[in-house]
C-alpha cells in the first residue's frame, strides 16, 4: 500500500464499494441505512456518514420516517446540519412530484393505486392534519390538486361551501377528498363523516359528484366508498 493510500480516510473505500453495489446489484441490495448513506454522500463529502445514517433511522424509525421528518428535526441529529437535511427533503419532494405527475390530466378512477400511492407519499407521514381536494372533469381526469392550509395534529377546518365554490371556479364535475391522520389510525371520525356528507349534499345540488374521501397515514389508507360511507 502506498503512502498516498494511507492518507485516505477510512470511509473512502466504503463509499466506492457502496456506489458499486448500487450500480451493479440495484437499490434492493442495500439496507435502508446504506441508501441514506448514498443520499448523504453529496452533502458530506468528507464525513463518515454511516453512524449518521443509523442515528437518523434510530430517531425516525424508518426510511419513510426519515424522509418525512422536517428540516429542523433532521438537522438536529448529530452530524447532520441544514444542508444535509435539505438534501434528504429534496429527495422526498422529487418523489412526491413524480407521483403527482403520473396522475395529473389522467382518468384517476382507472389509475386508483397510483392515486393512493401519491396521497400516502405526499401526506401520510405528516405530523399535522392536511386536507387535499382533487378536482376532476367530466372524463374523471384530474385537472387540479389543491392542498388546504395545515391544521392541528387531529383537525383541519373544512368549509363545504368553499370547496364547492372552488369546484365551480375550476369547472370541475367531480371531487375526491383526501386527508391524513397523524395518529396512524385511518378510521373516519364522526366529524369526518359529517363533513363529507355536507360536501356531498352541497355538490349534488350543483351537479358536482363526490367520488370518494380517502384518509391516509404512514401505514395505510381508508376509502369511504369501500367502507360503504358514500
Amino acid at each position: 500500500m502506498s503512502e498516498k493510500d494511507n492518507l485516505k480516510p477510512h470511509y473512502a473505500g466504503h463509499r466506492a464499494r457502496l456506489r458499486e453495489r448500487f450500480v451493479k446489484a440495484g437499490a434492493n441490495s442495500l439496507p435502508d441505512y446504506e441508501l441514506i448513506e448514498l443520499l448523504l454522500f453529496g452533502a458530506m463529502p468528507r464525513r463518515d456518514v454511516k453512524p449518521i445514517a443509523k442515528a437518523l433511522l434510530n430517531k425516525f424509525g424508518s426510511l419513510g420516517g426519515v424522509l418525512d421528518g422536517d428540516v429542523k428535526a433532521l438537522a438536529d441529529v448529530e452530524g447532520m446540519g441544514e444542508v444535509a437535511a435539505i438534501n434528504l427533503k429534496t429527495v422526498r419532494e422529487a418523489a412526491v412530484r413524480m407521483l403527482g405527475q403520473e396522475i395529473m390530466n389522467k382518468p384517476v378512477l382507472e389509475n386508483w393505486q397510483a392515486l393512493v400511492d401519491y396521497c400516502r407519499t405526499s401526506m401520510g407521514g405528516n405530523k399535522k392534519e392536511q386536507f387535499r381536494i382533487l378536482f376532476l372533469n367530466k372524463k374523471n381526469a384530474l385537472i387540479a390538486d389543491e392542498l388546504q392550509q395545515d391544521g392541528t395534529i387531529d383537525h383541519t377546518p373544512v368549509y363545504p361551501r368553499e370547496v364547492i365554490k372552488r369546484a365551480l371556479d375550476l369547472g370541475a364535475s367531480a371531487l375526491i377528498l383526501v386527508h391524513n391522520h397523524p395518529s396512524g389510525d385511518t378510521k373516519p371520525s364522526k366529524a369526518d363523516i359529517d363533513m363529507t356528507m355536507e360536501i356531498q349534499d352541497a355538490g349534488l345540488k350543483l351537479g358536482i359528484e363526490l367520488h370518494d374521501h380517502i384518509i391516509v397515514s404512514s401505514v395505510g389508507h381508508t376509502s369511504f366508498k369501500n367502507e360503504g360511507l358514500l
